[in-house]
């Protein structure tokens, strides 16, 4: 049998003309009806392409030259960006990568969960795309007999030398990654070479409540002393009074997981302080905690307009975290049950609701698709149920409990359109109707979009 030929070759140069974007924003340009995926080309745009990668039915090119360039082009503001890949869309506007990210859920409305006539609203964008973030983690490197910080460069373990600052980050986390580096260089503290498990400090941490301006630093070291501590403190909490909590964790295994099981505080507050809406929420070092509050509270409002929680309702919080929507929630219901199977976010939800003086919340440990269904054996009876399920989804029993339990709305708010619409699919054969997605950017400049799904009893 003859081997099957493609119409272009590794190492090929060509010219193409781009036609598509796919979901992980490349663009696709095609040779005789084969598909070519090139980072960084824009629908419209014809570009100079090195094939790299040939495939059966797709290959990869590298862009070379932009000959036409789209009217949605535009200079990424950040000078690493085409080595760090944290951001993947710097280089389209705004508008496009709203529109892109819109069509990214319309899609998968159609081809995984066949429901082409559910409206999929315009995605609600930021006012200001940049500078969201209020959480980084940083790994520290030596160049040149230096400390260094910085994002790995795409598809490596090899920290970008000449990284200054990050244009997602809230400028208070830049600072004070710029200003612990300084000062633990003057130090001689040194950093970890995961090559030879050798040296101390192993990430740099930094949180910042948005509403408060309150900072938390976790120093991340192999160690289980950290060198110089007292000094490292006193420089840090002299200069940077909006400090209010210095931890210090222990990592002291081989393995790319940043943060270890042992944290301590070594100066001032176990918490730091935010608030979204009417809620102030504790934050430690460990807390799961959106890293951008100002679109979680339009994601959330959006949640709370599809729930339509009324003085008399029971709601469940499936994968509840730290209790940010269920403490939401319980503002308009008559009682709210949160679930989720890490111990320290439900220690943290039950914070956050003695915090903010909300008494009918109750939050529980465990995995929601064994707990509901021991609930319904109790007689409880829900009128709603949220989901908010990390990226894999909805466990199957998870979805089997919600249509068993009957509840007249569930409100379904995801990371994953593709999860979110293989889960929609089922509930929808389970009983369910789904009415309306409302798409979030959560993550301007990044692929990731966010929705809230509303479903009704059929």
């Amino acid at each position: 049998m003859a081997k099957q030929t493609t119409p272009v070759q590794k190492n090929d140069r060509l010219t193409l003309n781009i036609e598509d974007l796919t979901h992980e924003g490349n663009g696709v340009g095609k040779i005789d009806g084969y598909p070519l995926f090139i980072p960084y080309a824009l629908p419209g745009e014809k570009v100079n392409v090195h094939v790299v990668k040939v495939k059966k039915n797709f290959g990869f090119g590298k862009l070379l030259d932009v000959l036409e360039a789209s009217p949605d082009r535009v200079e990424p503001p950040c000078n690493v960006f085409y080595k760090c890949g944290g951001c993947q869309i710097q280089h389209m506007s705004y508008p496009m990568q709203l529109d892109m990210k819109h069509n990214q859920v319309k899609n998968v409305m159609k081809k995984i969960a066949h429901l082409e006539h559910v409206p999929v609203h315009p995605v609600i964008g930021m006012e200001d795309p940049w500078r969201y973030r209020n959480k980084v983690a940083i790994p520290v490197g030596e160049h040149e007999d230096e400390l260094i910080t910085g994002f790995y460069r795409m598809r490596s373990h090899d920290i970008i030398t000449d990284m200054d600052t990050c244009v997602v980050q809230d400028e208070v986390n830049d600072r004070m990654i710029e200003a612990v580096r300084r000062i633990a260089d003057s130090l001689g503290i040194s950093a970890y070479d995961e090559k030879t498990d050798r040296g101390v400090l192993r990430h740099i941490m930094v949180r910042t409540g948005q509403a408060t301006s309150e900072t938390m630093i976790v120093l991340i070291t192999r160690t289980e002393k950290l060198p110089h501590q007292d000094k490292l403190i006193k420089e840090l909490t002299e200069t940077y009074p909006h400090v209010k909590s210095i931890a210090h964790n222990i990592n002291n295994k081989r393995t790319n997981v940043i943060m270890g099981k042992k944290t301590h505080v070594i100066w001032g507050e176990e918490y730091i302080y935010d608030t979204i809406g009417d809620i102030r929420f504790a934050i430690s070092a460990k807390s799961f905690y959106q890293v951008n509050p100002t679109q979680t509270k339009n994601l959330y409002d959006k949640a709370l307009e599809y729930a339509q929680v009324g003085h008399k309702d029971i709601v469940i919080d499936a994968y509840c975290g730290i209790g940010t929507i269920a403490l939401f929630l319980a503002q308009s219901a008559k009682k709210v049950y949160g679930v989720d199977v890490v111990s320290e976010a439900i220690s943290d939800a039950k914070k956050n609701a003695h915090l903010n003086h909300i008494d009918n919340a109750e939050f529980y440990v465990g995995e929601a698709e064994k707990v509901m269904p021991w609930w319904q054996a109790q007689g409880l009876k829900p009128d709603v149920i949220v989901v908010d399920p990390p990226r894999k989804g909805c466990d199957e029993a998870l979805l089997e409990a919600m249509t068993t339990m009957k509840p007249k709305r569930i409100v379904y708010v995801s990371c994953n359109p593709s999860t979110l619409a293989r889960d929609l699919r089922i509930l929808e054969d389970g009983g369910y109707e789904t009415k309306e997605v409302q798409p979030v950017d959560m993550f301007p400049q990044s692929m990731h979009i966010e929705c809230v799904t509303k479903l009704e009893i059929k």
